[in-house]
């Protein structure tokens, strides 16, 4: 019955602009009595039944029942309504808006009845009303007049509530106004309220939210400052967060420490961002006593707990560590989710341990902790790394698909990536293709394992081919890529096309990295460029680029081979007084370069240094010294005696062959 009374009005309503109907805006006050008398007491208890949590005798329990709300929603809010309002002899107050706002017709109709309320005689908006609204707007999303609904309660309202002055917060936050939020809170703070700590927590909480973590600090001393309030166990949680965040972990362990000397019993939530600081500290022995010390006071370890200390001892390389951790939390009956079991499945996975990653895995089904994306893409990628066969992989890739689960971009980048390190690179191609058709953008990794690849099979045409399609599709390539195409036109000697790129990344506002500097330096190198190879380094220093162990060796290469020894040996020995010390790549550099001038003795005494060092002698350093006397294949050809005499001069030197000379493995020779 209420349908067809509702629908009724409503067809009436629509064809209101014809001429006769038009005349119902001139109706007399006995006809809109008529059209929304009262009822009967018989009536009223079968059609409009009063609220059982309402006074009898309140005269604004009226407002609550069907007949003004459908003067509200048949007529919106205009002069309509406000007469039929007037007619019904609704008494304006607090306890009216609160009824009108509950009601559920748009946002602007209670904008307008709450403005049209506030101009009543004898009657003022509370914090109550604001509040109200304020909250209507809120789920309404209409973020420009909740702010100046906010704006004219803080003008307007004498006192609010602390607990209103959080909830505002709360709001502000939710529709992302940071900055206006700070400055209501200061607003209320120094006239109209004294904020509590849970006052404080909001707008706190919400800073840690939006990333703002550099102004926590700042209101936690302002709590300690307050008469009226300390800081609780949800601001320390905030604090020990943003400071965990912001890299400044002495502050959160002082915190820690702290809010425990103040008789606060820190939260899971707590305990697991300080494990999480201790083992990016290293500390990994202090933060196993943390667990334990959260056991012992009651307060068991969570999933993500669990999950830190998990990912924790897989970086400290404690594998099966990590791994007994993972059985002991299923004994005492904490399920693990999805994030948990892929990090498990990842630490084992570059450990090496394949068939353990994949129990795990099969596992996931009995703990009924569904396998997403990541899981799979986790099992592929170790699966390659390992250097499992491609078929292996592959059929993984089609598993995941048969379950329902969608490959990502970062799917189809590590089949690609490991496809072209297999020499599969048509397969890889295909896969390129197929992103390209179910419309993922293009995949800057995925372009730079394929140029690589065929730039390695000197397939540049191709490589390059692929470089400028990646550059129309995304508007420019990344610098890795850029550094990849670099280092391939430098091998193949189209070391001009090298400096236009590189000239050209930068024009893009494309900043080379470590990388990119690299393969320049490189492919000047095998040009003779030596001198401006030197220059080059020299400049990346300048503009921030903080060279590595690679770009020296670079450079010591391409002196050790442009002539006598005395340039890469002064480079050398600037290398051993620096912060960027010599690697085994170094010291055979050298060794080979004395060992093309001849000078065995000096190259003897590098090697034994080499092995003080700690750095194993390899193919390069065996082929290095026997360059001095000779080459290696001379040393399978070479008589008895001449071999003889060679070995001689080795071994008088304190280097002696573990084998015969093909097997290219040489130790020092034992101090007598």
């Amino acid at each position: 019955m209420a349908k067809l009374i509702a629908k009724s009005f409503a067809t009436t309503r629509s064809i209101s602009t014809s001429t006769h109907l038009s005349q119902r805006l001139n109706q007399t006050e006995n006809e809109i009595v008529n059209m929304f008398r009262l009822p009967n007491a018989s009536d009223q208890t079968h059609s409009f039944p009063m609220s059982r949590n309402m006074p009898r005798k309140d005269p604004s329990v009226r407002t609550l029942d069907d007949r003004f709300t459908k003067i509200l929603k048949i007529f919106k809010w205009g002069p309509d309504a406000e007469k039929a309002l007037e007619v019904l002899k609704l008494r304006v107050d607090h306890r009216l808006v609160l009824a009108v706002l509950k009601i559920d017709v748009e946002a602007v109709v209670k904008v307008k009845f709450f403005k049209w309320a506030s101009k009543r005689r004898n009657f003022q908006h509370n914090s109550t009303t604001y509040m109200a609204l304020i909250r209507c707007l809120d789920e309404a999303g209409m973020v420009g007049e909740m702010w100046k609904t906010i704006q004219e309660m803080v003008r307007s309202v004498r006192v609010i509530d602390p607990a209103e002055l959080s909830e505002i917060m709360r709001i502000l936050g939710r529709a992302k106004m940071v900055d206006k939020a700070v400055s209501v809170f200061y607003q209320i703070k120094g006239h109209k309220c004294l904020p509590t700590a849970h006052s404080y927590n909001s707008l706190i909480l919400m800073l840690m939210q939006e990333g703002h973590q550099e102004k926590v600090h700042e209101l936690y001393n302002e709590m300690c400052n307050e008469s009226n309030c300390s800081p609780d166990t949800v601001t320390y949680s905030a604090l020990i967060s943003a400071f965990g965040k912001l890299g400044r972990d002495d502050s959160a362990i002082r915190l820690f420490d702290e809010m425990k000397d103040n008789g606060l019993h820190p939260t899971a939530k707590i305990y697991t961002t300080l494990l999480a600081i201790f083992f990016k500290l290293g500390k990994v022995e202090k933060a196993l006593s943390l667990v334990q010390e959260m056991k012992e006071n009651g307060c068991p370890p969570t999933v993500y707990t669990y999950t830190e200390l998990i990912k924790g001892l897989g970086k400290a390389g404690r594998v099966e560590d990590a791994y007994a951790i993972y059985k002991n939390m299923l004994k005492e009956g904490c399920k693990p989710d999805v994030v948990l079991m892929n990090n498990l499945i990842n630490i084992l996975g570059k450990e090496g341990r394949i068939e353990t990653a994949i129990k795990l895995f099969d596992e996931m089904d009995i703990l009924r902790c569904t396998p997403n994306v990541v899981t799979y893409n986790t099992i592929i990628k170790a699966l390659f790394d390992s250097k499992a066969p491609a078929g292996v992989a592959a059929s993984w890739f089609e598993k995941m698909k048969v379950n329902g689960v969608i490959p990502s971009s970062f799917t189809y980048s590590i089949m690609i990536d490991g496809f072209c390190k297999t020499n599969r690179v048509e397969k890889a191609l295909l896969l390129l293709e197929e992103m390209d058709e179910k419309g993922f953008p293009p995949c800057p990794a995925a372009y730079c394992s394929l140029i690589n690849s065929l730039g390695k099979a000197k397939r540049y045409e191709a490589a390059n081919e692929l470089f400028q399609e990646l550059k129309e599709n995304c508007g420019r390539a990344s610098a890795r890529v850029y550094a990849v195409m670099i280092k391939h036109l430098g091998k193949c000697g189209r070391l001009d096309e090298a400096l236009d790129l590189f000239h050209e990344m930068k024009k893009l506002g494309c900043n080379p990295d470590i990388y990119t500097y690299n393969a320049l330096m490189s492919g000047m190198v095998r040009a003779g460029m030596i001198d401006e190879a030197f220059t080059l380094l020299k400049t990346m220093g300048e503009r921030g680029c903080v060279a590595d162990i690679n770009s020296q060796n670079i450079i010591l290469n391409g002196l050790a081979r442009a002539g006598g020894p005395t340039r890469a040996l002064e480079m050398f020995s600037k290398m051993k007084h620096s912060k960027i010390q010599p690697d085994a790549v170094s010291y055979n550099t050298i060794l080979g370069c004395l060992s093309r001038a001849g000078l065995l003795e000096e190259a003897a005494k590098l090697m034994k240094e080499m092995t003080s060092k700690g750095f194993q002698y390899d193919l390069i350093t065996y082929s290095s010294i026997l360059e001095a006397v000779g080459k290696v294949d001379e040393v399978h050809t070479t008589s008895l005696k001449g071999s003889g005499n060679m070995l001689s001069k080795i071994q008088w030197h304190g280097i002696c062959p573990d084998r015969q000379p093909s097997n290219l493995s040489i130790r020092s020779k034992p101090e007598r």
